[in-house]
């Protein structure tokens, strides 16, 4: 073999290497040890002494005059921003806040020119602290998952149960607005896939239970305790499960 074909073997040869060993870089899955992650959460939510007091208004205000009631609420959408730290590769610390809120309205037309709307509404400030324990990653090519199962401690802040009565060219119906509120800590357990992709976008599936009851609300003036219509501690429970659907940004 002369001199020139063995050269030019050699350097195509060492030409294969570096363009397969630069595949293989390009094919690793990028794991941020320090990301950020924005949630939505379909959710399920028990309502508590709202659901009775929205009862209540149905019962002995709406239905008897022939009204349609005000809807009952059994679910919410929770938004949710985090902070996932890895202290381990199967370790992460996570904190965020988010936010969960349900509505219930209607609008009634007794005649030309009058109106009446109600509005009902209560509104929970999720902060948390927790962390999780991730399985072996399953790997293939650019491409990585790993199982992950979490719990945390949850404070529920500038919670609230709102109900307000608008009227519009109606003498002698007043409007009004009452406000309930208090703080409760919480907890929340989870499970679900966390997929790596060779970039530094990552995605979360999962699922969450979360125990979220604020029990003995008060009026947000006068500090009084707010009671249900039949004179007990009025209550909002917003525990329930959720679905995580997470884009992850890492830095």
């Amino acid at each position: 073999m002369s001199s020139s074909r063995f050269a030019w073997i050699s350097g195509l040869a060492a030409l294969l290497t570096v363009s397969l060993a630069t595949g293989e870089a390009r094919a690793a899955a990028e794991v941020h040890r320090f990301s950020l992650v924005l949630s939505g959460m379909p959710s399920s939510i028990q309502g508590g002494g709202f659901n009775t007091f929205l009862d209540y208004i149905n019962d002995t205000q709406l239905t008897p005059r022939g009204l349609e009631g005000l809807g009952t609420v059994g679910s919410a959408w929770m938004f949710e921003a985090q902070l996932r730290y890895f202290v381990r590769p199967n370790m992460a610390v996570n904190a965020g806040v988010g936010q969960i809120r349900a509505v219930s309205d209607r609008e009634y037309l007794p005649a030309l020119n009058q109106a009446i709307q109600l509005h009902a509404e209560i509104l929970s400030i999720p902060v948390h602290v927790g962390g999780a324990y991730y399985l072996e990653p399953y790997n293939q090519g650019d491409f990585q998952a790993r199982m992950y199962f979490g719990a945390g401690v949850v404070s529920l802040v500038y919670n609230r149960a709102l109900f307000q009565q608008e009227s519009d060219g109606i003498p002698g119906l007043a409007n009004f607005t009452t406000v309930a509120t208090q703080d409760s800590p919480g907890y929340y357990v989870e499970f679900g896939g966390h997929m790596f992709f060779a970039s530094r976008f990552s995605i979360m599936i999962g699922a969450m239970y979360r125990g979220a009851k604020i029990e003995r609300l008060v009026d947000s003036e006068t500090g009084a305790p707010y009671l249900t219509p039949t004179g007990d501690p009025y209550s909002l429970d917003f525990t329930g499960a959720s679905g995580r659907f997470a884009l992850g940004i890492g830095f």
